[in-house]
C-alpha cells in the first residue's frame, strides 16, 4: 500500500510538472479592427452630407431673391425682419425669450409655434439643437430668421422620436423676442437650475 501511495503521488507529481511545462500560445483575437469600419461609417457620413446640402442647395436656388447666408458651422439663414439699431446679441448666460416653427425640406410644417410655445433659453448653459445653439447668437432682438439645418445641425441619427424621422434636415423659422443678462430677469421667469 505505501508503494502504491508513492506511486500514485509520483504520477500526480509526473502530470502536473508536464502539464505546467507545456508553454500556452498566445491566441489571436477573434476580430481584427483594420479601421475599416471607421473609414466606410465616414464615407456614409459624407455622402449623408452631400445629399442634404444638395436639397438645401436647391432651396435656395429656387428663389434667387432671397439672400442667404453661408454660416461658419454648417447651415444657411436669411432674415425675414432685420433690426438694424441694436448692435447686441445674445451671449454666453443671457436668457433669450424666442418662438420658433419646424418645417420639413418641402415646407410643410413639422411644429408649429403654438405647440412649441415660447422658448426661454439660457445661452449655451442648456440643452437645445445644436443649430438654434449657435444661430441665436447670430441674432439681435425683434430680428426673425429662417434657417436651413442639415441633420447633423438639427436632430441628427435619432431623430425626435416623434416626427422628426433619423437624419432628416429642417427649416427653423426664429423669432428672437428679448434678452437680457440672467442677473437682470425677474425672479418669476423658471429658469434651469443646473449651470
Amino acid at each position: 500500500m505505501k508503494n502504491l501511495s508513492k506511486i500514485l503521488l509520483l504520477f500526480i507529481f509526473f502530470v502536473t510538472f508536464l502539464s505546467c511545462k507545456q508553454q500556452q500560445q498566445a491566441r489571436m483575437p477573434i476580430s481584427r479592427s483594420s479601421g475599416t469600419f471607421m473609414k466606410e461609417s465616414a464615407e456614409r457620413n459624407k455622402k449623408l452630407i452631400a445629399g442634404e446640402e444638395g436639397k438645401i442647395d436647391s432651396i435656395i436656388k429656387s428663389n434667387p431673391k432671397i439672400q442667404y447666408i453661408a454660416s461658419k458651422k454648417g447651415y444657411w439663414y436669411h432674415y425675414q425682419i432685420k433690426n438694424e439699431r441694436d448692435t447686441l446679441r445674445p451671449k454666453k448666460g443671457d436668457v433669450a425669450q424666442f418662438d420658433y416653427e419646424i418645417m420639413d425640406l418641402k415646407g410643410n410644417v413639422v411644429y408649429s409655434e403654438v405647440e412649441l410655445r415660447p422658448q426661454t433659453y439660457l445661452v449655451d448653459k442648456q440643452n437645445i439643437l445644436m443649430g438654434l445653439r449657435d444661430g441665436i447668437k447670430l441674432m439681435r432682438k425683434n430680428e426673425k430668421v429662417t434657417f436651413l439645418f442639415p441633420s447633423h445641425m438639427a436632430y441628427g441619427y435619432h431623430g425626435d422620436n416623434k416626427l422628426i424621422k433619423s437624419n432628416e434636415p429642417i427649416i427653423c423659422t426664429v423669432t428672437l423676442n428679448d434678452f437680457k443678462p440672467k442677473e437682470k430677469i425677474i425672479p418669476q421667469v423658471n429658469l434651469p437650475k443646473n449651470e
